[in-house]
């Protein structure tokens, strides 16, 4: 079944933000890059965008699938746009799209290991 597994967070100040979830909440982050950190616990996951042109308006939710091109064709199906295609991060590849109420929604599947 599809869970949601991770939330994306914008950022203007990475370190500042890494900083905070760690101090406050005892998350331990893990860096990808001068713009970009996140907690690998393997539940739901919190990551943190600071890349000024990958940020998305709002939190993120990110729902992981199993197979992301079935996925991405329902999606399609129903109606909903697509705002970001099908692209490969560290660890798998994942879509973006907005559901009915206007809200941005990732998709992704895990690399197989």
């Amino acid at each position: 079944m599809a869970r949601p597994n991770f939330i994306e967070l914008p950022t203007r100040d990475l370190a500042a933000s890494q900083r905070f979830f760690e101090t406050v909440f005892g998350m331990t982050m893990t860096a990808f890059g001068p713009t970009y950190a996140c907690t690998l616990t393997g539940d739901v996951d919190i990551g943190l965008q600071a890349d000024q042109q990958e940020v998305t308006k709002a939190p993120l939710p990110v729902i992981e699938v199993k197979d992301l091109e079935a996925t991405l064709a329902a999606v399609t199906a129903a109606g909903a746009p697509v705002t970001k295609p099908i692209f490969s991060f560290p660890g798998g590849r994942r879509f973006h799209f907005l559901d009915p109420g206007g809200n941005e929604l990732a998709a992704m599947q895990v690399d197989a290991q």
